[in-house]
């Protein structure tokens, strides 16, 4: 397991740390891949292995999760989904709840699992890869990948609560980073995913960019300038916008989508050792 090559098979062989194995497989992210080697499933060349700075000849070794056995993808999968309400953002629940999984091709695409999340109720466009190099650097907050949500709010927010969004509005986990924000017309096409009917009175619809990912945090923030949020909706992530979708529609990130999602991650290093 991640010996050094003998003198004259430098150049075809090279290590890699296991973590990022298992993510270039496909198996999940590296944060992921770490937890399923710190639980003890990870296994290569028939010996399990929980060191996370373990490392890996990927032309040789053996390597398997749970006794399945993982080859790094020829190329990744990139999938965008549009996520309706009443799904969970997993690929299996114990409770039996709806999951985001069975709506995407796993079958076509083994490995497959989403970069972030989407609370059961909200909808829009979730992320699919079997990247997890791509996964990790659109939701590393160092990242700054902004995400654009409409919400249908009770009330209608002021000049001044819109400016607070602005400035960096404080919650209860502590204050939120400065976001874009603006409130949409009735009329706006943009606002048809929570309003299809039409906005109700003494409601409103709240256009808000956010570049971070704690909890709830768009709800967080709009119920702390003092609105709730009746319906909630993503259609950008980082340089992807929602398009050609009808609710739990799936398709294959387009060539040039493909180009502006990998370049959110460093390109990977192919010398004798990587990662």
């Amino acid at each position: 397991m991640g010996q050094t090559p003998a003198d004259g098979d430098r150049d075809i062989e090279y290590t890699m740390r296991l973590q990022r194995f298992l993510a270039r497989a496909g198996v999940a992210s590296r944060r992921g891949s770490e937890n399923l080697m710190t639980a003890g499933r990870v296994r290569v060349n028939g010996q399990v292995v929980t060191e996370l700075g373990s490392k890996v000849v990927p032309d040789r070794d053996v390597v398997t999760v749970d006794g399945v056995e993982c080859h790094l993808a020829d190329e990744h999968a990139y999938v965008m989904l549009y996520k309706p309400a009443g799904y969970v953002t997993t690929m299996s629940d114990p409770q039996g709840r709806p999951c985001v999984a069975s709506l995407v091709p796993t079958d076509r695409y083994p490995g497959l699992f989403p970069v972030g999340r989407l609370d059961t109720d909200t909808t829009g466009l979730l992320l699919f890869t079997t990247n997890g190099d791509v996964a990790n650097a659109m939701l590393h907050p160092s990242s700054h990948v902004w995400k654009h949500y409409v919400a249908l709010v009770r009330g209608v927010p002021s000049r001044h609560q819109l400016q607070m969004l602005r400035d960096g509005v404080r919650m209860p986990d502590g204050v939120a980073a400065p976001a874009k924000a603006q409130l949409l017309a009735a009329d706006d096409p943009a606002a048809l995913p929570v309003a299809p009917e039409g906005v109700p009175y003494n409601h409103a619809v709240v256009s808000l960019s956010i570049h971070e990912g704690r909890k709830h945090q768009v709800k967080k923030m709009l119920r702390s300038i003092g609105h709730e949020v009746v319906r909630l909706h993503r259609d950008e992530f980082g340089p992807l916008r929602l398009s050609g979708l009808m609710p739990g529609q799936w398709r294959p990130l387009t060539a040039q989508e493909r180009s502006a999602v990998e370049s959110q991650a460093p390109r990977n290093n192919t010398k004798r050792e990587v990662g």
